[in-house]
């Protein structure tokens, strides 16, 4: 997974036409609440979903079962994999 480059401030700019600015400030209002506060909530929600999204695997009945069974009864290492470990450094 790429690592992101966070700055070390907590402020971001975000730049956007009146109308949106008007729509989340009302948004705001609506639930009580400040429009950094507002924005923050609503956009930490959608930005978990979507990692949650990104870093989750459905298998299929099919695949799962086949995961399972190689679990199960793994297959021997070929020759391949066999030099690629041996080519791997020592551990102290």
């Amino acid at each position: 997974m790429p690592r992101l480059v966070v700055e070390d401030n907590s402020r971001m700019s975000l730049r956007i036409p009146a109308e949106e600015k008007a729509i989340l400030l009302r948004a705001a209002v609506l639930r009580r609440t400040d429009l950094t506060g507002f924005v923050r909530q609503h956009s930490l929600t959608a930005a978990k979903a979507v990692i949650q999204e990104a870093e989750r695997i459905e298998l299929s009945e099919r695949d799962s079962l086949r995961v399972l069974a190689l679990l199960e009864s793994p297959p021997k290492p070929n020759a391949k994999l066999l030099a690629a470990a041996k080519s791997l450094p020592k551990r102290k």
